[in-house]
């Protein structure tokens, strides 16, 4: 997965730009993109465009954590009885509702 969004600046080359560094974006009426240590960017993508991409790459994130925690992974913590010396995630279940999905970390840990 990657962890970057691809956008282009406006009259130059396409980049790679890690969303959650994002502090703003503003359509001016080129989209302005500034990011949290203040530099800024003019990219051709529209305000609209731009935060498509933050929900896909959002999207992949969250749908890549919950691949780590379905049965079919390896590094799924299945209880005491696995032991492969590889990470394994562990899910938060004490902290859910009933009818809610479980919480999942963001991080894996050591097992």
């Amino acid at each position: 997965m990657d962890p970057l969004i691809l956008l282009r600046r406006l009259g130059g080359p396409v980049f790679t730009l890690n969303p959650d560094l994002i502090e703003r974006a503003e359509a001016t009426p080129d989209t302005v993109v500034t990011l949290i240590g203040g530099n800024k960017y003019v990219i051709c993508e529209s305000l609209d465009e731009l935060v498509e991409l933050i929900r896909d790459y959002r999207a992949r994130i969250i749908a890549s954590a919950e691949a780590m925690t379905s049965d079919s992974n390896p590094y799924h913590d299945a209880g005491p009885a696995q032991s492969s010396g590889h990470a394994r995630i562990r899910v938060l279940s004490a902290a859910v509702s009933p009818g809610q999905p479980p919480v999942v970390p963001i991080r894996r840990t050591d097992a």
